[in-house]
């Protein structure tokens, strides 16, 4: 069993385990660190496993004070890389924890060892989680309701029952007023004419399965980041770290010791079409 450490720092509680280079995982919009759970075993013999809650998320601090947007949220991160002392790090971001990586790279390249995208688009959501269907949703149903019924579309065909009822326990966890804020930032937000000021190695992960992001989003990115590579994770839809974590966990594996050699760096337009 791997020793987690869990720290608040600011508005985020963190959890660290493991020891080596920083490898800092952000999650998505009303997820939680926990849907990193199937990394940390595999990575904390050779890394510094960090998790981050985003505030409001999970377990972390909602003060009603605060920006829950994607600016503040890269912030967020720099101050955790402050806390923790990482001069460099793996960033590793799931959907709009994909989107805030990007802000922080764009924002603070010098800090930014490789980047991973998950799930992740250079533009708001995909068409089945938009804005307005959200924020009319949150006012219909309830933030509960309407987040777990974006959970029930998320996985791919062949994840268990067990999968999805933990992934709406975690999700039911982030305040109204939270979710509205994030979602409209993260709708906001738009990477694609900075795409190719991400100058850093870069993996770029989807599930094949993917309706919340789908893979088409995968390959922009692929295409604008110059130094990066798209793998497509078959029988996975958007948690391909959960529903395929051994091929997940294989695939950012070889990124990162490919990272460490000094003949990695193949451009995107070579490696866009690989899929597991």
């Amino acid at each position: 069993m791997t020793y987690i450490d869990t720290f608040t720092i600011g508005d985020t509680v963190v959890h660290v385990s493991g020891a080596g280079s920083p490898l800092v995982f952000v999650h998505g919009f009303t997820t939680t660190a926990e849907f990193w759970r199937e990394q940390v075993e595999a990575f904390s013999s050779r890394y510094r496993v960090i998790r981050i809650n985003l505030p409001g998320h999970g377990v972390s601090p909602r003060p009603a004070g605060r920006d829950y947007s994607i600016y503040s949220f890269a912030n967020d991160i720099l101050e955790v890389y402050r806390a923790l002392k990482i001069d460099e790090a793996v960033l590793v971001g799931l959907s709009m924890g994909g989107t805030v990586a990007q802000s922080f790279t764009l924002a603070h390249p010098s800090l930014v060892r490789a980047l991973v995208l998950v799930g992740a688009t250079p533009h708001g959501l995909g068409d089945d989680v938009n804005v307005d269907n959200v924020l009319k949703a949150i006012d219909e149903l309830g933030v509960v309701q309407a987040s777990q019924n974006v959970i029930e579309r998320s996985f791919g065909s062949v994840a268990s029952r067990e999968l999805v009822e933990f992934a709406k326990s975690e999700v039911a966890q982030t305040p109204a007023f939270v979710a509205r804020e994030a979602i409209a930032s993260l709708n906001a937000s738009d990477s694609r004419a900075h795409l190719s000021k991400i100058c850093v190695p870069t993996l770029v992960v989807v599930g094949k399965e993917d309706i919340i992001t789908p893979p088409g989003e995968s390959v922009i990115l692929a295409e604008g980041i110059s130094d990066s590579r798209l793998e497509i994770i078959s029988a996975a839809g958007h948690f391909p770290m959960l529903e395929q974590p051994q091929v997940f966990n294989r695939v950012l594996t070889d990124f990162l010791d490919s990272c460490d050699s000094p003949l990695s760096h193949t451009r995107g337009e070579d490696l866009s079409q690989q899929a597991v």
